[in-house]
């Protein structure tokens, strides 16, 4: 575990899995934090993490949620050393039945959410700030049923370059992380038990390690990038157990 002490931190879709093991990290390392993410649990999710952690609720894709949090952000912790854009949605886009309404939700939350978070909150980063943003290994390999999307995380991963140009005159420092099969639990919540297994089985299979990935590897692989990268901007970190590199 690294010492955060002293630093600050805001993490979008922190309220459940990956977002919130590297709440979890960065808190247990001494940092301040805020969570956001759009259900009540956030805030549940928060206070479990004890009295250096702040919940707000909000939805990435309203401009007038971001400025409340942006608010509440300049109340809480005054500067923020590290930004994780981190939420997200993700659901299967079939190409021949995905719907208008779909596309425009995934891309509302995805990549506009991220967009404007980042240009929100970015009077508060500090000098030799870091900002993460979350992609995919969707969105290095074509894979079924994930055009829209993969498209949206390439996006992100766009973002990360030309936010690295924007920011660098104020030493801020702007990365992606990209995870592949990570296990946050969501699988056995949102699937039957044989067709999780099914699934498991062959993603395994095609994983070069042969496995999924923890919550808890996500969490140090995104501290990393926003705290001890610091002559690194503008790339993207696989997390993905060489799916999309091997």
């Amino acid at each position: 575990m690294g010492d955060y002490s002293d630093k600050t931190a805001v993490i979008t879709g922190g309220g459940a899995g990956m977002g919130f093991a590297l709440a979890k990290l960065l808190v247990d390392g001494g940092a301040r934090v805020v969570v956001t993410g759009r259900s009540a649990a956030t805030l549940d999710a928060a206070r479990s993490l004890g009295p250096h952690a702040v919940g707000v609720r909000g939805d990435v894709a309203a401009t007038a949620d971001l400025q409340v949090l942006a608010d509440r952000v300049a109340d809480e912790l005054g500067r923020i050393d590290a930004l994780f854009v981190n939420a997200g949605i993700a659901a299967a886009t079939p190409f021949g039945s995905i719907t208008e309404q779909a596309y425009d939700e995934l891309f509302a939350i995805n990549v506009k959410g991220a967009f404007f978070t980042v240009q929100t909150l970015a009077p508060l980063l500090a000098r030799g700030a870091g900002v993460v943003l979350t992609t995919s290994a969707a969105n290095a390999i074509g894979m079924l049923d994930t055009s829209v999307y993969a498209a949206g995380k390439a996006a992100l991963r766009s973002m990360a370059r030309s936010f690295s140009r924007e920011l660098l005159p104020r030493g801020i420092r702007v990365n992606a992380i990209s995870p592949g099969p990570i296990d946050t639990g969501v699988l056995e919540k949102t699937m039957p038990a044989e067709a999780a297994a099914r699934f498991v089985a062959q993603v395994v299979a095609e994983n070069p390690m042969q496995r999924f990935g923890t919550v808890e590897e996500f969490a140090k692989a995104a501290a990393f990038l926003a705290f001890d990268a610091t002559y690194t901007t503008g790339a993207e970190l696989s997390v993905d157990g060489g799916r999309t590199q091997l």
